[in-house]
């Protein structure tokens, strides 16, 4: 099984994950959906501060403009996906990790802590590709 294949059938926790697959974006929108979950896509490869990426995010989860991370971390808990959770696919992340890493850092923080908060609906965030070594958990790819 897939690691994303068993992150929809709830054998790995939400959480925030690296991926290298190179599945195109709407076989994972497909498998995501298909499972029951909300998917949303955020392009990064343009997003190199802490503004873009607020803008970025906002306009990949339909949500109102986000000003701060603090912000972006209450609207997180807003979001409503029904009865299973939402997947963030993040390609492009490594701009932003490498041209602002407090920013990058910040943003990773807000997303682990929604998607490990007790009680709340499920989130999982994958960065796919290449970048920075990061201290966060691989999602498996089938061979």
């Amino acid at each position: 099984m897939s690691g994303l294949a068993a992150l929809l059938a709830n054998h790995n926790p939400p959480s925030v994950y690296q991926w290298h697959s190179a599945a195109p974006v709407p076989d994972v929108e497909h498998a995501v959906e298909h499972a029951g979950w909300c998917f949303r896509y955020l392009d990064g490869w343009t997003v190199e501060d802490r503004s873009t990426f607020l803008k970025a995010v906002a306009g990949a989860l339909d949500l109102a403009d986000v000003e701060s991370v603090d912000a972006l971390s209450a609207a997180l808990g807003e979001i409503d996906c029904g009865d299973h959770g939402l997947v963030l696919l993040w390609d492009g992340w490594s701009p932003l990790a490498r041209a602002d890493g407090a920013a990058f850092d910040d943003a990773i923080e807000a997303f682990r802590q929604r998607a490990h908060r007790a009680g709340a609906q499920k989130l999982a965030v994958i960065l796919r590709g290449d970048g920075p070594e990061l201290d966060l958990p691989e999602l498996p790819i089938k061979h």
